[in-house]
C-alpha cells in the first residue's frame, strides 16, 4: 500500500512525540500483524484509558505531524491489538480502487454471496425477480428485503449538505462513545500515519471484514467516498466492528434509504444479521438523522 513517510518510528526513541510537536501520554507502538512483527511500526496507542477531550487534546497537533486519531478497544473478548490478526502486506491502496464500481460488485452479488446460490430461484409472480427462499426464518423475497431497490445497483446517493465541521463531529462522537461506557471495555486513542481518516482500516491492515472483502483498501475507497459527501470520519475500530462520525447524516427516509442502499452493499451483514429484517426499516432506524453508523461483519 502507498503511504505517507512513517513519523511513528520517532516515537521508539522519542515516547513523549516532542520532536513531532506533540505531547503524548504513555503508550505503546504496536508493529504484530497476522505473520509476525511488521518492518515499522503500524500505529501508536496511549496506555491510558481514553476520556471525554482526549481526542480534541491530541487530535489537531498529531495531523500536522502526519498521524490520524482513531479510538480502539484493547480489552475486548479478542485482546489487545496484538491479536487482531492485523494483515497489512493483503492491502491494497484505496486510491487504486472506484467506490462506485466496488459499491456495485457487492450489490449485485449480495444475493449469490450473503444467502447462498442454492436459495435463490425465480419469483414466479414477478419474472425475473430472484427470491430467498428464508431470512429470519420466514419466507422473504429478495425484493422486500432490499425495497424500494431491486437486484439491479441503485447508484450513489447525492452528497448532503454538513451541519457540523467533520472533525468537529468526530471529536464530539468520540467524547460521547468513551463517555457512556457501552460501546468499548478499554478505549485507548490511537494514532495511525495516514493520508485521511478513510484510510485509516486499510493503513493499519485491519482484517475485520474478512469474510466480507479480503483487501480493506477496497472499504477504504467507499469510507473515502463517504467522507467527501457526507464529512464521515474513522473514530473507532475493534476486532471487528467500525464506528463512523458522520457530519452531514440524511434528514428524510428518501434520503436514508438512498444510502442505506450503500450501507447495505458495503456490509449486508448490518441487515441480514441486525436488529432490522429489511433496508427501509434499517435506514429509518439506523441512517436517518443519525451522526454515527456502525458495521459489524459477521
Amino acid at each position: 500500500m502507498a503511504t505517507l513517510p512513517n513519523p511513528l518510528p520517532t516515537l521508539a526513541a522519542d515516547p513523549s512525540g516532542r520532536s513531532l510537536g506533540l505531547e503524548l501520554p504513555p503508550g505503546r507502538l504496536i508493529d504484530a500483524t497476522d505473520e509476525g512483527p511488521w518492518h515499522e511500526p503500524l500505529l501508536w496507542h496511549a496506555e491510558r484509558q481514553a476520556s471525554p477531550g482526549s481526542w480534541a487534546a491530541l487530535g489537531s497537533s498529531a495531523g500536522r505531524a502526519g498521524l490520524l486519531p482513531v479510538l480502539v478497544d484493547v480489552g475486548g473478548a479478542q485482546g489487545g491489538l496484538a491479536e487482531w490478526e492485523l494483515m497489512p502486506g493483503e492491502v491494497s491502496y484505496p486510491g487504486d480502487h472506484d467506490a462506485e464500481e466496488v459499491l456495485a460488485e457487492f450489490w449485485e452479488d449480495y444475493a449469490a454471496d450473503e444467502l447462498g446460490e442454492d436459495e435463490l430461484g425465480e419469483d414466479e409472480d414477478s419474472p425475473g425477480m430472484r427470491r430467498v427462499v428464508e431470512v429470519f426464518g420466514e419466507p422473504a423475497t429478495y425484493d422486500e428485503t432490499v425495497a424500494p431497490y431491486g437486484p439491479e445497483w441503485p447508484g450513489l446517493s447525492p452528497a448532503l449538505p454538513l451541519t457540523a465541521a467533520p472533525d468537529t463531529r468526530a471529536a464530539e462522537v468520540a467524547d460521547s462513545l468513551v463517555g457512556d461506557g457501552s460501546w468499548f471495555k478499554e478505549p485507548r486513542l490511537a494514532l495511525v500515519p495516514a493520508r485521511r481518516s478513510a484510510d485509516i482500516p486499510a493503513a493499519v491492515g485491519w482484517s475485520g471484514p474478512m469474510n466480507h472483502e479480503g483487501d480493506t483498501a477496497r472499504l477504504c475507497a467507499v469510507l473515502r467516498s463517504w467522507e467527501d459527501r457526507f464529512g464521515i470520519r474513522v473514530v473507532a475500530l475493534t476486532f471487528d466492528r467500525l464506528l463512523l462520525s458522520v457530519a452531514a447524516p440524511p434528514t428524510t427516509q428518501a434520503e436514508a434509504e438512498a444510502l442505506a442502499a450503500e450501507h447495505f452493499a458495503f456490509c449486508p451483514d448490518n441487515i441480514t444479521q441486525g436488529h432490522h429484517e429489511t433496508l427501509r426499516a434499517y435506514a429509518a432506524h439506523e441512517v436517518l438523522e443519525q451522526r454515527v453508523w456502525s458495521f459489524w461483519w459477521d
